[in-house]
């Protein structure tokens, strides 16, 4: 609920703060006095654009803040979903610089103009007589039927069931898309992966091939090499091996002599022991060393292979290539695979359809229930306005198409007159007949879900006498679960409230402002009898607007 609204530098308003109460309010005031000043000031709160034009004075911001009371409207997730602070007393600000921008602020975070809307869309409904565009709305017709037929919790479920169709459905057309592109290219991805699986790579094979080939190329070189190391270890005369043996010989006399040439001694051993070894190793070498034409070929063909596949696939090393043999292998395969996975998809989409479908039929079933009760209820409260002729006729139809709150179409029809043709809202109520049709569907959805506060705006125009009271009775019955505001011109309505504020003009130095005050019982007699006598209030006047009040 609206607990307080401030207002600075707007219109014809220099500073106005006020306190709102629960229950049934009543702002009057004549013709001109600056009600709608007011509402314009409440709709920049609530998303509205603004403009320099608002600033009374131009040299200064225009300020405008209303405290609510948030604690019963369950908007936490709202709150999440456009990342505002949630407080429970929620303040929002609105300012308009005398540069003609605007900021907003929620609990005093700057917010964006879309945020401010999506959360006055749940705070205020200002309603008068010329806004009745949303009541011939199917979503608006839907959501009193759903209220009536409690049917939350199966359209929250079918909303869940909706995104995972839409999702599957969307697999399914990528898969499609894919088995058409791949169409194209397998018989080339199956000659590409042929290839490369025919040509066995392993990875390290070309470091390997190229040091082989190496080898097999100077192969004669080599064998003179290893004869000439072999010839420098075992020649008898110059020989390293010869003269090594001396060398261990000699210092091993020297060693018996003394101890401290046993070291050398050992190294030289050493040394010859090592030398042997080699001598060894490269006798074993020159007896395997042999040319072999055929191996050499087979290395170049197989370089060849690889080097190929380096160009035609435009990398450097084997291991790139067996990643590109893993990819087209995966094309491959799910090109393959993929009228298996298409038909799986599609058994997918086939049963959450039938889901959905069940859920559509149940939330079918629960409106065609509510409906005979909405239209029960419609038709003897505008009977009380004056409307005894009255008459809807709400046709819901299954339909192929899947909405966002299940698969019914709806034709909300109504007829005025006896024997009349019923036609769609808009067609067939007038703009008196629509304010009354609203103010009954407003008062039976109270019944049913928490609605934010309301604010009737010269609902009342064209009617008076008894409707009025009926109307003021409807109203002040609605404000026993919800905060209501009325602005009127009528006293029948004015009396009915449980707070009544006045709206008034007054010059201070030849500039005329617009002021808002609350008035007591003595204030609301006085008012309520201008209302009905004009400004020379008399004895008659005054009783009965005593009368009406009590």
């Amino acid at each position: 609920m609206l607990t307080s609204l401030s207002i600075k530098n707007y219109a014809l308003i220099d500073h106005l703060q006020v306190d709102f109460n629960n229950g049934f309010t009543i702002i009057t005031g004549e013709t001109g006095a600056g009600k709608s000043i007011l509402l314009g000031g409440l709709s920049l709160i609530l998303g509205k654009r603004a403009d320099l034009s608002s600033l009374r004075n131009k040299e200064k911001k225009c300020v405008i803040e209303a405290n609510f009371d948030v604690t019963n409207y369950k908007l936490e997730t709202l709150f999440k979903l456009e990342d505002l602070d949630f407080e429970p007393q929620t303040i929002i600000r609105r300012e308009i610089l005398p540069s003609g921008k605007s900021r907003a602020f929620v609990n005093d975070s700057p917010v964006k103009l879309s945020s401010l809307q999506a959360l006055g869309e749940r705070l205020i409904d200002i309603h008068s007589q010329h806004e009745t565009l949303q009541m011939v709305d199917d979503s608006f017709q839907f959501q009193v039927i759903d209220a009536l037929a409690n049917t939350q919790k199966e359209i929250s479920n079918y909303s869940k069931k909706q995104l995972e169709y839409k999702a599957l459905n969307k697999d399914l057309e990528k898969l499609i898309a894919f088995q058409t592109e791949a169409i194209k290219e397998h018989d080339y991805n199956s000659f590409l992966l042929n290839e490369l699986t025919q040509a066995k790579l392993k990875a390290g094979e070309l470091e390997t091939l190229e040091e082989e080939l190496e080898m097999l190329s100077n192969i004669d070189a080599i064998q003179e090499k290893l004869t000439t190391s072999n010839q420098l270890l075992s020649d008898e005369q110059i020989g390293v091996l010869s003269t090594l043996t001396e060398l261990k010989n000699t210092l091993k006399q020297v060693s018996v002599i003394s101890n401290k040439y046993e070291d050398l001694y050992s190294r030289a051993n050493s040394s010859l022991i090592e030398l042997d070894d080699v001598f060894s190793e490269l006798e074993t070498f020159q007896e395997n060393l042999e040319a072999d034409p055929n191996r050499l070929q087979e290395v170049n063909g197989r370089l060849t292979i690889i080097n190929n596949l380096f160009q035609k696939h435009v990398v450097s090393s084997i291991e790139e290539l067996i990643v590109i043999e893993n990819q087209l292998s995966d094309k491959v395969l799910a090109t393959e695979n993929v009228d298996s996975d298409i038909a799986k998809k599609k058994f997918e989409i086939l049963k959450v359809k039938q889901d959905l479908d069940a859920l559509a039929l149940l939330i079918h079933n629960k409106r065609q229930k509510a409906i005979p009760s909405l239209k029960e209820k419609l038709e003897a409260i505008l009977a009380q306005l004056g409307m005894p002729n009255a008459q809807f006729n709400i046709v819901l139809s299954l339909s192929e198409t899947y909405y966002l709150n299940g698969k019914d179409s709806l034709d909300f029809l109504f007829s005025a007159n006896k024997g009349g043709e019923f036609k769609p809202l808009k067609k067939a109520a007038s703009g008196g007949e629509l304010s009354r049709i609203m103010l009954a569907i407003k008062s039976i959805l109270t019944q049913y879900i928490k609605l934010p506060t309301i604010m009737f705006d010269e609902i009342d125009t064209g009617v008076s006498g008894e409707i009025s009271n009926k109307m003021a009775d409807i109203m002040a019955g609605m404000s026993k679960t919800m905060q209501v505001f009325s602005i009127t011109h009528l006293p029948q309505i004015a009396a009915k409230g449980h707070t009544h504020f006045k709206v008034y003009k007054k010059d201070v130095n030849e500039v005329t402002t617009t002021n808002l005050v609350k008035l007591n019982h003595d204030e609301r007699i006085v008012e309520i009898a201008q209302m009905l006598g004009g400004v020379d209030v008399s004895n008659s006047a005054l009783a009965h607007a005593k009368e009406l009040l009590n």
